[in-house]
């Protein structure tokens, strides 16, 4: 039962629909019962032309209806294995076109998060902003110590708007679920649900001030990507204070090119960035829209607005590199078995069958020019070959490809002979080899070493029971079956490399514990502790 608050919003969205000629898409959802029949009776229903392209009506739909749609219209255009391609292209041109609100207003706004007068905060601060969007304003100011600054703030009442708007795309995703036979797989309930928590995310300016903050150490002393620096003393959930840059707007290729900068190292760049924030920091900005990157004339980026950040798990992250690199190297039945073992696809699913599909649809794009090949396309392209496997939408992963789009995109515009392939591969190979390689072991015994140190002295006592037990008869076991002879000589190998193991695995730990007082002795642990696990499984 839908809440009567909502009613009205629905009937004033469903004029919306009619005056730009979308009744049809109340007759087919069969959503809304007999409200989607009183459009009919509107005389706004007369009034609209409909020749123009559907997908044309529906972006103007979104704007209308305001913000928050405009954005879950922005999210959408991202899912192409949920809309047709017609669809999803028009809604790439969705915009935030809203109006600004007085300065009088936030200045406000300001004194009242910070408890002063903006005359004390401030040497300067300009009430013309200098860019307004559907959740904030921005403003030029000046600290009393000089440094130059931008104010973001948050628009009027804008949390309660939200509010109400997420409430009804809640309902009708619960409605969708209900009665729509294709919500099991589009999952449109979470579909929300992720948009809910990105869009109220962008709410708390603190959260998108820690963003910054987080993506600025892992940059740090970078050449490829600079973070502007917050000043916290200033920063409350609806006033956001930052250093103001300088620098060049990565759309603005003529621009760029009179100041001559390097547009394939820059496109490389961003290439790499992209990758680096995504499988190694598991922490990447994910609305590089061109309105939030500016360049140096050194090529290097500029990054602005961290109210929208993805993260990525550690499942999540190996399946999709090894998607990449299964791509890169036309391996699809690594493809296909992927998206088996990782539950993207139900587990009855025959894999020669979603092989062979993937092949379809990679073979005739792997033919162009790697130049030529978009990736991110062509990622999107096998979802929606995907969707006759009934693959299930994984929300957490909609930043990532909406992420990948753009940087794929302003790449190509920056250099059109970008190739994807050639400039993420070293990087992709060298992540593995990390990852999986023998420093990667290292790693996680250097980072488990104070855990097991531990438990050091256990060590001598449990080692002390086993060979007790190996003498005393209690581990052997008799067999009379000749058929089970061959099982006790494998129990009596396994028995030695039990404790050859055991015993290896102690002088490691005794070699990492020696290791600052008595660097020869740790060495010599290290060695033969070694030695005895390798002889153990040889």
């Amino acid at each position: 039962m839908i809440h009567p608050k909502l009613i009205r919003r629905l009937l004033h969205i469903q004029r919306v629909l009619v005056r730009h000629g979308l009744d049809e898409v109340l007759e087919a959802t069969h959503l809304l019962g007999p409200l989607r029949h009183l459009g009919k009776l509107s005389p706004e229903a007369w009034r609209e032309s409909r020749d123009l392209p559907r997908a044309v009506r529906i972006r103007r739909t979104l704007e209308d209806l305001g913000p928050i749609f405009v954005k879950f219209g922005q999210t959408l255009s991202t899912r192409r294995d949920l809309l047709p391609d017609d669809v999803a292209e028009e809604l790439v041109k969705l915009q935030d076109r809203v109006p600004p609100f007085p300065g009088e207003a936030a200045q406000r706004i300001v004194e009242k998060a910070l408890g002063r007068p903006v005359s004390e905060l401030f040497a300067e601060f300009d009430p013309e902003p200098l860019a307004s969007a559907s959740v904030a304003q921005v403003h030029a100011a000046r600290l009393h110590e000089g440094s130059q600054v931008i104010v973001k703030v948050l628009r009027p009442d804008i949390e309660q708007q939200i509010h109400a708007d997420i409430a009804l795309l809640r309902e009708v995703a619960h409605l969708a679920r209900r009665f729509w036979p294709e919500a099991r797989r589009l999952r449109p309930v979470e579909v929300v649900a992720e948009f809910e928590k990105t869009i109220l995310d962008e709410l708390d300016l603190v959260r998108e001030a820690a963003n910054a903050a987080e993506m600025r150490r892992h940059f740090e002393d970078s050449e490829m990507l600079y973070i502007p620096k917050i000043h916290w003393p200033y920063t409350r959930r609806e006033v956001l204070v930052m250093e103001r840059i300088s620098g060049i707007p990565v759309g603005d290729v003529a621009r760029l090119k009179a100041e001559g900068v390097d547009l394939k190292l820059l496109a490389e760049r961003g290439v790499e960035i992209f990758f680096t924030q995504v499988l190694r920091d598991s922490f990447f900005h994910a609305d590089m829209h061109p309105g939030n990157i500016f360049v140096t004339p050194e090529a290097k980026y500029i990054a602005v607005d961290f109210g929208i950040v993805g993260s990525i798990s550690h499942q999540d992250k190996h399946y999709v590199a090894e998607n990449f690199r299964a791509f890169f190297n036309r391996d699809y039945r690594r493809v296909a078995e992927m998206h088996i073992e990782s539950g993207w696809i139900p587990k009855d699913s025959r894999v020669e069958e979603f092989e062979s599909a993937i092949r379809a649809v990679c073979e005739p794009i792997f033919e162009k020019p790697l130049k030529e090949i978009s990736y991110g396309h062509l990622l999107l392209r096998l979802f929606q070959v995907a969707r006759r496997f009934d693959m299930e939408i994984q929300p957490q992963l909609v930043l990532l490809q909406k992420t990948l789009l753009n940087i794929e995109g302003l790449g190509r515009d920056l250099y059109p002979d970008l190739d994807l392939w050639q400039t993420a591969k070293p990087f992709l190979e060298r992540w593995f080899k990390e990852e999986m390689g023998p420093k990667a072991a290292l790693r996680k015994v250097q980072t488990e070493a104070p855990q097991w140190a531990e438990h050091w002295s256990e060590m001598p006592m449990l080692v002390h029971r086993a060979l007790a037990d190996v003498v005393g008869g209690k581990l052997a076991v008799e067999f009379r079956s000749r058929e089970l002879a061959g099982l006790r000589e494998e129990l009596r190998r396994n028995q030695r490399r039990t404790l050859a193991g055991i015993a290896g695995g102690s002088l490691l730990i005794s070699g990492s514990l020696l290791l600052g007082a008595m660097p020869m002795a740790a060495g010599l642990c290290g060695a033969l502790g070694l030695g005895l696990l390798i002889g153990a499984w040889l």
